[in-house]
């Protein structure tokens, strides 16, 4: 009898935004952040109003991690569902996660990998050595006849490199004490402080037009600065407004992307955005004084990326008669779960705005107002390499 055994995937992302020139070709940060981004038009086409939150990056990490023992056609769906080279992206990828955890983003950014293998379980030398060197990645053993136990240890590591933002991301039940050999989990923690501070005097009760027609009034944070903003259309001739929202670093920024005219619904936007989109963006804007007003949120999603990956061409890997991850283990293996869990949390904290911003806030003119009061995107992004940390669209705070 051939025993097929099952591979979960997992990945937990959380944001913490305090009351706070790329190449032509696409860098390795943008190919995967591009198929991050498709799993999530995925997403909420299914949900056109609930709030998602997502991590591009951490899908394109977790298979970046799971494409080191893949071969054959499961390989290649990886491989071509990233846009990756097919020989050997794993310098590609060492250098953008050195990149993303660089001395500059250390109190930003947090990415933690770990690989829960059960006990015994005969793991390919060269699979364990290769995500260490470029993922940085952790692995232990665990019991899996144990579910309950098994569940808490991989919790608690979930919850320690979240700094407590998403407790729990495996229950019990997740695990087959008999079938289950590996769990894969990515952790991508952002805290964020704004360049220019939204001043809690500032944060006043407004209302905010959600899309399904209803007005709730929230806190609304505000101020008057010099923002990057844009105006933009998409193929079909929608208009939609950006605002990038720096952090302290200058190296990670928000931006909010919101329909231009009201009754533009923001399903109709969403389907354009890409990382050749946002490229654009980066020549359109320019600096103006604006008084910008964003709700404070908090928001968090858990996604099945199965349903969404499995369309976008990676199928192998889910199947018991096609997976194959022989450079992982000997024994058959295939994906049986894949799944985000996501959070974020955006208030005003952060710094004062930088003596060379203040001195740009002279212009006569009275500046307009940029009020997003209504269902929006945003994207945190890493400036330097394109890299999707995070993205959500919010239809009520």
């Amino acid at each position: 009898m051939k025993y097929l055994y099952s591979l979960c995937l997992f990945a937990l992302v959380s944001f913490y935004g305090h009351k706070g020139v790329l190449s032509q070709s696409p860098s390795y940060g943008e190919r995967g952040s591009d198929l991050g981004i498709q799993v999530f038009q995925q997403v909420v086409r299914s949900k056109p109003q609930e709030n998602v939150i997502f991590s591009p990056h951490g899908v394109a990490s977790i298979l970046g991690m799971l494409l080191t023992g893949a071969s054959g056609k499961t390989r290649k769906q990886i491989v071509s569902a990233l846009q990756y080279k097919k020989n050997g992206p794993y310098r590609m990828l060492k250098k953008l996660h050195k990149n993303l955890t660089a001395k500059p983003n250390q109190d930003a950014v947090l990415i933690a990998n770990g690989l829960f293998s059960q006990e015994g379980f005969p793991m390919e030398a060269g699979f364990v050595s290769e995500n260490k060197e470029n993922f940085e990645c952790e692995s232990r053993s665990l019991d899996f006849s144990n579910p309950e136990g098994a569940a808490n240890e991989i919790n608690e590591w979930v919850n320690n490199t979240t700094k407590g933002h998403i407790s729990s991301l495996i229950k019990p039940e997740m695990l087959d004490p008999a079938m289950t050999r590996l769990v894969a989990v990515n952790s991508v923690y952002f805290k964020g402080l704004w360049k220019s501070r939204f001043l809690p005097a500032n944060t006043k009760m407004r209302p905010f037009y959600s899309g399904k027609g209803n007005v709730n009034t929230v806190p609304m944070m505000s101020q008057l600065s010099v923002f990057r903003t844009a105006t933009a259309t998409t193929p079909e001739g929608l208009k939609y407004k950006i605002v990038e929202l720096p952090y302290k670093n200058d190296v990670i920024s928000m931006l909010i992307v919101l329909p231009l005219e009201e009754d533009t619904p923001l399903s109709s936007v969403i389907p354009h955005i890409n990382t050749a989109t946002m490229q654009n963006w980066t020549k359109l804007m320019s600096l103006s004084k604006v008084h910008l007003a964003i709700p404070k949120f908090t928001a968090d999603a858990e996604v099945d990326l199965k349903a969404p990956l499995s369309a976008l061409g990676l199928t192998d890997m889910f199947s018991q008669d096609k997976a194959d991850f022989r450079h992982l283990s000997a024994e058959p293996l295939h994906v049986s779960k894949a799944l985000q869990k996501a959070k974020i949390v955006v208030n005003e904290d952060g710094t004062k705005a930088a003596a060379a911003t203040s001195s740009l806030l002279l212009a006569r003119s009275s500046p307009p107002w940029i009020t997003v009061d209504r269902p929006f995107l945003f994207l945190i992004r890493h400036k330097t390499t394109g890299t999707v940390l995070f993205m959500g669209q919010i239809i009520q705070p």
